[in-house]
């Protein structure tokens, strides 16, 4: 039986084990506290037991002053004979003034220089590294900000990012299961400005478009955010792993999370993840 140990069972990384475990394979994930039955994160014998059993190993964990996985359990994953996989983020390219990157361009020059030294340890590792942009998905869309009155655009229409489905992800890390080691983008076909995005959730919804609020008002965060302009190919990911975004643009995907959707507001839904929130 294969046996997936995650570090970091999030959003995302909860979604790849629902679909896994329907496939038959064990899985355990760890949380900082241990709830739903995962294990706690620092509970370090139980982990190195688990690393010794998994036949695959994925970290969601972002780093903070260096990676948490690593730091702590380094030394057994790098002993070990495990599939390695990490979920990265395409921040590590910093701005591209809106042209196209791919896993040939340069990282560690943007805001976002931790991710990238935590995306080359993996690498290192000989891991498969999935660089991820904007992650949406059900209960955590434009649909459900727009709808919660949390949505705004910015009136930046030359800023674009690229995006992907959580489903989809889950499919780029199944097909990168039989994959070779290495970086792989993981985003759809059409980079676009969040007021493009937002403005498109709000007519599915039958609403006007949210209000504009300038850049100077946001937080620094969400300030930095919009510094950085860039168009992500995952044309890597198709050629060698045979990926195919069931998605291949917002539109598709959001229209399938309007769907399913709610039709109740919701008072706090939050925003489109990026992939330091998995």
């Amino acid at each position: 039986m294969p046996a997936l140990l995650i570090f970091g069972l999030g959003y995302t990384a909860s979604h790849l084990a629902s679909r896994l475990g329907t496939e038959g394979w064990r899985i355990v994930g760890t949380t900082r506290d241990g709830r739903g039955g995962s294990l706690r994160f620092d509970d370090a014998a139980a982990i190195k037991a688990e690393i010794a059993a998994a036949t695959h190993i994925l970290s969601s964990v972002p780093p903070g002053g260096g990676d948490p996985v690593l730091e702590r359990y380094g030394g057994g994953l790098a002993a070990g004979a495990a599939w390695l996989g990490y979920l990265s983020s395409t921040g590590v390219y910093g701005d591209a003034a809106g042209a196209w990157v791919d896993e040939s361009a340069p990282t560690g020059g943007g805001r976002r220089r931790e991710r990238a030294a935590a995306d080359a340890a993996w690498l290192q590792l000989g891991a498969r590294v999935f660089r991820l942009p904007g992650i949406y998905g059900p209960g955590r869309s434009a649909i459900e900000r727009v709808r919660a009155g949390t949505a705004h655009r910015t009136g930046t229409a030359g800023q674009v990012f690229s995006r992907v489905h959580v489903d989809d992800i889950v499919a780029g890390v199944v097909a990168g299961l039989d994959g070779p080691a290495g970086a792989y983008n993981l985003a759809d076909d059409r980079p676009s400005s969040q007021d493009e995005v937002v403005a498109f959730a709000a007519a599915l919804l039958g609403l006007p478009p949210p209000p504009v609020v300038a850049i100077e008002r946001l937080s620094p965060m969400a300030r930095g955010f919009y510094a950085e302009n860039r168009r992500v190919s995952a044309e890597k990911a198709r050629r060698v792993l045979g990926w195919r975004p069931r998605y291949r643009d917002y539109r598709a995907g959001l229209r399938a999370v309007s769907a399913t959707a709610s039709p109740t507001p919701v008072s706090a839904a939050p925003p489109a993840a990026s992939a330091d929130q998995r």
